[in-house]
């Protein structure tokens, strides 16, 4: 269903947010609704750690953009719970909206640096970020604007404003979702054996994890007919999760066909690796 986004500096205030507008749904006003908050707690990441590096922090934006697109449903409510400060990436997740073909809304919360290097060094040390580290990302943080698509509608609330809860819920509930364009719409295959070698090597992807699964443990590295890519098995997966994982790439391949065939197996164990960790 909606998709509400967070976004701001370090320690501004957006999990505080994130959770007061996740008891305002669960408790019934716009109907029952369930709520998933995607967000770092509980990657266990040291913060410094990764945003101190390019390539880890590219990864967890991808991460946590598969999670949203694993948790975005016709019935559910969405609410990433991140920095979300880069432009591109804000793009990135209303053109997946956009695909899917539900409303969205960001919610903005506006602290000055210094208040939100105030209760940053007031976090426990695990939690919190170098001045170094914090300097960094308060530079080079994108503001959002209303005029553009992907960050409409905007709520954006100063430390000491009241959430407009109502308000946001007849944005993502009473408002249409975006239009499909060209760029996020099924295009038709100029193949016609592509779906069926799509369907097939995701298949045997999915009964050779299955399969090799018995006899493996958490740390183990399997290998898939048809990839050199192996599988990297962080924990055991499910097959309700495998194949929900498989449909999400068929959807996502069938918007982006890749007519070199060969290659089907390695680009699927990739999103799994990218998808599961």
């Amino acid at each position: 269903m909606p998709l509400v986004v967070l976004c701001g500096f370090p320690c501004s205030g957006k999990s505080g947010r994130a959770k007061e507008l996740a008891e305002y749904l669960a408790a019934g006003a716009f109907g029952v609704r369930k709520v998933h908050t995607v967000g770092e707690e509980g990657l266990g990441l040291q913060r410094d750690g990764v945003y101190a590096d390019s390539l880890k922090e590219r990864e967890l934006r991808g991460t946590l953009r598969a999670e949203v697109e694993r948790k975005l449903n016709k019935e559910d409510v969405v609410i990433l719970d991140s920095l979300n400060y880069i432009k591109g990436y804000r793009y990135e997740l209303y053109c997946l909206i956009k695909h899917i073909q539900t409303p969205h809304c960001l919610i903005y919360c506006v602290t000055a640096p210094e208040v939100s290097s105030g209760w940053n060094s007031k976090r426990e040390p695990e939690n919190r970020y170098t001045q170094e580290i914090f300097d960094a990302l308060v530079q080079r943080f994108e503001a959002p604007d209303s005029r553009n698509r992907w960050d409409s509608p905007l709520f954006t609330v100063q430390k000491d404003d009241t959430l407009p809860l109502e308000d946001i819920c007849n944005a993502i509930f009473h408002r249409k979702a975006p239009v499909p364009n060209q760029s996020t719409q099924t295009q038709p295959l100029s193949s016609t054996n592509y779906l069926h070698e799509l369907d097939k090597v995701t298949q045997d992807v999915v009964m050779a994890i299955l399969n090799a699964q018995k006899t493996s443990v958490p740390g183990d590295v399997i290998a898939v007919p048809g990839a050199n890519e192996k599988i990297e098995l962080t924990r055991t997966l499910g097959i309700a999760e495998l194949r929900k994982l498989r449909h999400q790439f068929i959807s996502y391949t069938k918007l982006h066909p890749n007519e070199n065939i060969s290659q089907l197996a390695n680009m699927f164990v990739q999103y799994l690796n990218k998808s599961t960790h």
